[in-house]
């Protein structure tokens, strides 16, 4: 007896790693991302929120009874997908630098002018706890009927303690109300703060001499709360490579391991950094070069690359996703949700884009993604692929074939979403 099953899958696409042994647990290179591991006419069976079997509907039917049956009329099943990089906790907007950047102004060019992240962090300093945390409720929602189940939310918009601190606190409140598995990240080194401008050595000391150790007795009160990463954007106008190393080597010698936004538009050399320190992800990589793909290919860090950003700047250039899988790089995508440089909730049409611009097929959007995606988010055994043992975070599409995620733009192909077994949203239409 189990809790659910869900029978009649016409394609089960579970995502699953290929195990060389009962103990591996790794995320997807090369070849095997192009394996999405469909089941045809399969069933799951689901108990205690946990995946208990995978197969046939018939094997399956014969083997286990629920009390609830779920049918999936033939569709398409997959993993849930994992958002592994969002700004998502923010106050205000940005339309007015939307116009500015229609006109021809740069990012650089409008963060010189004092709008990009200073001007989102004014708006977020002078907003309530309640807000933030209200207006990031109504944007997870939107996540989740889209299809994310497990996202990942960066602070950053503060550039002082008490803001910074005040983002967190909303993510762990919203880590607590909210269906979702939220991963939190400390950005306190996302831009030099305009009253730092003459003087960004002293924001970097004050980065590490007093907002990491505050985040740090922050976190004791939220052990659930893991792992809590440590962030740097280390580009030209923000953190350069020596700043950066010394902010992530902080935050390491306090046990929070280490992220990196690097490559957006200038190379500082950062994907070796990043390297070297361990970092669990690497970000952007759009203007990463042969030689640092080879060392990033040639360690455990996930490579994230965010396709929205560049669509949404109308640049011709995307990250070097195709060259980043072929060379052998454990490839994620994300959304980059902000109001900024990516207002953009939707996987699936991050997946659209990277099949179109950064020739990425269906197969390999979808593992980037949902399994690669979780390992960059230190969930990889948790969730990510349709395995046994696995949280049941699932998709049930509208459609015969997963690739339609991909194929077709602009619409919702998400039919329910379940999360650790429960039926968590329902799109009818």
């Amino acid at each position: 007896m189990v809790d659910l099953i869900i029978t009649n899958i016409g394609q089960l696409v579970t995502c699953a790693v290929a195990k060389l042994s009962l103990f591996s647990d790794r995320p997807k290179r090369k070849a095997q991302m192009q394996d999405v591991g469909i089941i045809t006419d399969g069933a799951v069976a689901i108990s205690q929120g946990k995946i208990v079997a995978l197969g046939k509907s018939v094997e399956l039917s014969e083997q286990y009874t629920a009390p609830e049956i779920l049918d999936a009329d033939y569709c398409a099943v997959c993993p849930g997908f994992v958002d592994a990089h969002t700004h998502l906790v923010f106050a205000g907007n940005r339309l007015a630098e939307f116009e500015m950047r229609l006109s021809g102004a740069t990012y650089m060019e409008i963060m010189a002018a004092g709008g990009g992240i200073s001007s989102t962090s004014q708006a977020t300093r002078a907003a309530s706890l309640a807000q933030l945390v209200d207006e990031g409720r109504k944007r997870l929602d939107t996540l989740l009927s889209l299809g994310t189940t497990s996202v990942e939310i960066k602070s950053g918009y503060g550039l002082d303690t008490i803001t910074e601190l005040k983002i967190l606190e909303a993510v762990a409140q919203l880590a607590s109300n909210h269906v979702l598995d939220i991963i939190p990240t400390f950005l306190g080194a996302h831009a030099i703060p305009k009253e730092y401008r003459s003087k960004p050595e002293s924001y970097v000391s004050l980065v590490i001499e007093e907002m990491l150790p505050e985040v740090f007795r922050w976190a004791q009160g939220y052990p659930h709360l893991r792992p809590l990463f440590n962030d740097v954007f280390c580009e030209q106008g923000a953190f350069d490579l020596q700043q950066s190393r010394r902010i992530l080597e902080a935050g390491l010698a306090l046990g929070l391991p280490a992220k990196l936004h690097v490559d957006e538009f200038t190379h500082l050399q950062g994907v070796k950094l990043a390297v070297e320190l361990g970092a669990v992800s690497v970000d952007h990589l759009d203007v990463t070069p042969a030689e640092d793909m080879q060392a990033l290919a040639a360690s455990d860090t996930i490579g994230v690359v965010l396709p929205a950003v560049n669509f949404n700047f109308g640049s011709a250039i995307f990250a070097p996703a195709r060259a980043l899988i072929d060379q052998g790089v454990a490839l994620a995508l994300a959304t980059d949700v902000n109001p900024g440089s990516a207002p953009c909730y939707s996987m699936p049409l991050v997946m659209a884009l990277a099949c179109r611009y950064q020739h990425l097929s269906p197969a390999e959007a979808l593992n980037a993604s949902t399994v690669n995606a979780a390992y960059a988010i230190g969930m990889g055994p948790r969730v990510g692929s349709l395995e046994v043992g696995k949280q049941a975070d699932i998709l049930l599409l509208k459609v015969q074939d997963y690739r339609f995620i991909a194929y077709e733009f602009g619409v919702n192909l998400v039919h329910k979403v379940l999360k650790k077994g429960k039926v968590v949203y329902t799109n009818e239409c």
